[in-house]
C-alpha cells in the first residue's frame, strides 16, 4: 500500500439536518425525502439507494409533506402555506401556489396522482387538480375547527380521512361533507391532556388506522364509528405510519427512536380470520422517527438523528444476499469538502456559510501508525457567509488557494483570496456572467487559470480567471444530442486538454478544451455515476458507479482500456460489490501511475492495477494479515485491493503530494452531542 503521512482532520463541524418526511410511490423506484432545513432529496432505490438529486433548502421554506403525482412529478407543502412543485431536471422549486388556508401540515395524492388534498391550519381540507405546468385549485371540503395534521385517501378515491387533535374525520369527496367524526379518546375516562392524531391511513376494506401522541396504533371501523383494535406500542408518541401496497403490513415510528412492524396474520393456522399483530420492533434511531415509508421489499425510516434506514423485508428475500442487508445513510453522496493541494487548504461547505482552513504541519518522522506532534496547529482562516435565505448548492477552492467560488439557487459568487504572511484578504469578483446561476457543480483547472461551472440542460460554462481579480466567459459546452438534466459531476484533466461531465441522465460526455468541442460519449451503463476522475499521465477516465462497478475509459482512443475489460470479464470481489456506500472521490498517485485512490464513507482504498484481481475465495481486507507474514508468503497473498478502514466516517480523502494524504472524518458521536436530548427510556437494571 505504501507509506503516507496522513493529516487526520476532525474539525469539520457538519451536523446533517434531520429527516422530516418521506414519499415512496407504490410502484416506482424513487424515494423522495425532505429534511428539517427545507432540503429535498431523491434517492434511487434501483441504483443501490443512491442519492441522485439534492435540492438545497431555504430558510423561508419548511417542508412538512411530500407526495408524488402523475408523471413522476414531485410536490411539497409546508408551514409557509404554499404548495411547491420541484423541477427534478433543474433541481429547483419550479412553481408555487398559495393553499389559502394558512400553514399546511399534510398533503396526499389520490391513487391516480391527478388530485392533491392538503390539510391546513384553519381546519380545512382543500382539493387541487394536477395540470400540465402546475396545479389548479378545485374546491374546499367541509371545514371544522382544529388544524389537519394528517390525511389519507381511500384507495377508491371516494373518501378522505383527516386526523386532527382528539379526533379524526372522514369526508365524502363528491359532496365535500363530513360523513363521520370519531373521538379517539371516547373510551378513556378523565383524560387530562389532548391526544394528537399524528398519522392516518385509509385501507380498502374501510378500516382507518391512526397513530397518536398517547403511543397507540388504533384500527377503526369508520362507518360504524367503532374501535376494532388498539395497540399501545410506546410510552411516548407514535409519530408516523405507512402501509404496504397489499395492505398486509404496517410500519410505525415513535418519538423514542423505535420503529415497529404490524402484520395482518391468521388467528390460527388455516383460519380465514385475521388480526393485526405487532411482530417486529427495531431500534435503529436515537431520536424522533418523523417519517416512515413501506416499499414492496423494505421498511424505510428517517429520524431527527439525520439517519435514513432501509431494512429489507426478509420474507421477500428469496436467498441470503446483499439485498438482505440493513442499510443506514447519514451523510450525503456528494462533495462538501474541497482541497487546495498546493496551498494545503481545505474548504468546508455548510448550508449557509463556508469555512477555509489551513492544515497543520509537523517536522517529525515516525513509524507506521505513530501519531506525530504538530509544530503548527490547523488554522481557521476565513468564514464566508452567504446572504439571503437560500442554501448553498456547491462550492470549490482553487488548487493554489487563491480563488473561492460558490453558488445558491439564484446567485453565483466568485472571490479572490490573497495571503500576505499570516494575514488574509478576500475580495468579491464583480460583474460575474449572469448565465452562471445556479451552478450545480464547480471545478477549477489544475493550474487555477479556469473555472468550470456545471449548469442546466447538460451544459458546462468555462470561465477564464483574470489577475488581479476578475473573470470572463470563454465558452459554453453542450452535449450534441441535448440533455434535460443538470450536470452534477465534473472532472478536468491535469494537462488542461479534457473535461468529463456527468448529467442527471447518467451519460458521461467528454469535451476537448483546446477547441471547445464535444469529443465523445462514454458507452452508457444503466446505473448512477458516483465519482469520476481523469488520470494525470494516461488521460484515462476512471468511473465509479453506485452499484460499485469500476470502469476505465481511454479518452484519446475513445474506448475502454484493456484493464477495464479484464475487470468486467473476471468480475470484482463479492465483498467489494456488497458495500452499501458509494465511491465519492477518486484520486491518483503521481509517484505510481498504476495506483488509483478511492474512498467511500467507511473505507479508503488504493487500487493497484499492476497486481491481479482477487477472486471471491481470497480475503479482500488482508492488509493487517500481510504485515504478519514473511516476505515469501506475502507475495502469494497480494492482490489489487489495499483497503484501510481506520478512518470513519470518511467525508473526504485526497493526495496532497506523493507522500501526503488528507482525511476528513466526522464521528457520529460528535454529531449526536449537538442534537437535542432524546426521549429517555427506562432500561432494566438502571
Amino acid at each position: 500500500m505504501g507509506e503516507f503521512e496522513v493529516h487526520r482532520v476532525r474539525f469539520f463541524g457538519l451536523v446533517p439536518a434531520g429527516v422530516r418526511c418521506l414519499a415512496c410511490p407504490p410502484r416506482g423506484s424513487r424515494l423522495a425525502l425532505a429534511r428539517t432545513d427545507g432540503a429535498v432529496e431523491v434517492w434511487n432505490c434501483a441504483a443501490n439507494y443512491f442519492q441522485e438529486k439534492v435540492i438545497p433548502g431555504h430558510e423561508a421554506r419548511s417542508v412538512e409533506a411530500l407526495c408524488w403525482a402523475v408523471g413522476e412529478r414531485l410536490f411539497g407543502a409546508g408551514l409557509s402555506g404554499e404548495i411547491t412543485e420541484y423541477d427534478l431536471g433543474r433541481l429547483r422549486a419550479s412553481c408555487s401556489l398559495d393553499g389559502g388556508g394558512g400553514p399546511i401540515w399534510s398533503m396526499a395524492a389520490n391513487s391516480s396522482g391527478t388530485q392533491l388534498a392538503i390539510g391546513c391550519e384553519d381546519g380545512s381540507v382543500k382539493l387541487f387538480q394536477v395540470v400540465p405546468g402546475g396545479i389548479q385549485f378545485e374546491r374546499n371540503l367541509d371545514r371544522r375547527k382544529g388544524r389537519i395534521l394528517c390525511l389519507s385517501w381511500h384507495p377508491s378515491d371516494t373518501h378522505i380521512a383527516a386526523g386532527s387533535i382528539d379526533a379524526f374525520r372522514v369526508l365524502d369527496v363528491s359532496s365535500g361533507q363530513t360523513v363521520q367524526r370519531i373521538m379517539v379518546n371516547y373510551q378513556v375516562q378523565k383524560v387530562k391532556r389532548e391526544c394528537v392524531v399524528w398519522s392516518i391511513a385509509f385501507l380498502s376494506c374501510g378500516t382507518v388506522v391512526t397513530s397518536d401522541s398517547f403511543g397507540r396504533v388504533q384500527f377503526w371501523d369508520w362507518e360504524r364509528g367503532t374501535l376494532l383494535e388498539s395497540h399501545t406500542v410506546s410510552t411516548s408518541a407514535v409519530l408516523s405510519l405507512a402501509v404496504s401496497e397489499k395492505e398486509d403490513s404496517i410500519v410505525v415510528g415513535t418519538s423514542t427512536g423505535a420503529t415497529y412492524q404490524f402484520q395482518l396474520l391468521p388467528v390460527k393456522m388455516g383460519s380465514l380470520e385475521k388480526r393485526w399483530v405487532r411482530t417486529k420492533p427495531f431500534q435503529h434511531h436515537t431520536h424522533d422517527v418523523r417519517a416512515v415509508a413501506h416499499s414492496s421489499t423494505a421498511l424505510i425510516s428517517g429520524g431527527l438523528d439525520a439517519q435514513l434506514v432501509i431494512r429489507p423485508l426478509m420474507e421477500k428475500i428469496q436467498k441470503k444476499s446483499y439485498d438482505a442487508a440493513l442499510r443506514k445513510f447519514t451523510f450525503p453522496h456528494r462533495r462538501l469538502v474541497s482541497c487546495a493541494r498546493k496551498a494545503r487548504l481545505l474548504l468546508f461547505q455548510f448550508s449557509q456559510h463556508l469555512e477555509l482552513w489551513r492544515l497543520g504541519s509537523t517536522d517529525e518522522t515516525g513509524k507506521d501508525g505513530e501519531v506525530l506532534p504538530l509544530c503548527r496547529m490547523p488554522e481557521h482562516l476565513l468564514q464566508l457567509k452567504s446572504k439571503g435565505p437560500e442554501h448553498i448548492y456547491c462550492s470549490c477552492v482553487s488548487p493554489c488557494g487563491g480563488w473561492v467560488a460558490y453558488s445558491t439557487a439564484s446567485r453565483f459568487h466568485l472571490y479572490r483570496v490573497q495571503y500576505e504572511g499570516d494575514s488574509i484578504s478576500i475580495k468579491k469578483v464583480p460583474k460575474v456572467p449572469k448565465l452562471l446561476s445556479p451552478a450545480y457543480q464547480l471545478q477549477f483547472s489544475s493550474d487555477s487559470s479556469s473555472l468550470f461551472v456545471a449548469s442546466a440542460r447538460g451544459s458546462v460554462h468555462v470561465l477564464q480567471l483574470l489577475e488581479p481579480g476578475g473573470c470572463r466567459h470563454l465558452h459554453t459546452l453542450r452535449p450534441p444530442s441535448g440533455c434535460p438534466e443538470a450536470v452534477y459531476l465534473l472532472a478536468p484533466s491535469a494537462d488542461g486538454h479534457w473535461l468529463a461531465a456527468v448529467g442527471g441522465d447518467w451519460v458521461i460526455h467528454i469535451y476537448n478544451l483546446k477547441c471547445f468541442k464535444h469529443h465523445c460519449m462514454v458507452p452508457t451503463y444503466d446505473c448512477a455515476v458516483s465519482a469520476v476522475a481523469i488520470h494525470p499521465v494516461t488521460n484515462n477516465l476512471v468511473i465509479a458507479y453506485s452499484d460499485q462497478q469500476l470502469f476505465e475509459f481511454s479518452i484519446p482512443k475513445k474506448q475502454y482500456t484493456a484493464w477495464s475489460r479484464t475487470v468486467q470479464n473476471c468480475g470484482l470481489h463479492k465483498l467489494w460489490l456488497e458495500r452499501d456506500s458509494p465511491i465519492t472521490h477518486i484520486a491518483f498517485n503521481p509517484k505510481n501511475p498504476s495506483h488509483i485512490l478511492l474512498h467511500d464513507t467507511y473505507m479508503f482504498c488504493v487500487l493497484d492495477k499492476s497486481l491481479p484481481l482477487p477472486d471471491d475465495s481470497a480475503p479482500l481486507m488482508n492488509q493487517s494479515t500481510l504485515k504478519q507474514l514473511p516476505e515469501s508468503m506475502r507475495q502469494r497473498q497480494l492482490h489489487a485491493f489495499k483497503i484501510c478502514k481506520k478512518f470513519q466516517p470518511l467525508l473526504f480523502a485526497d493526495l496532497l503530494d506523493e507522500n501526503c494524504l488528507v482525511m476528513v472524518e466526522r464521528p457520529i458521536m460528535d454529531i449526536k452531542t449537538q442534537l437535542p436530548l432524546p426521549v429517555q427510556q427506562k432500561k432494566f437494571g438502571t
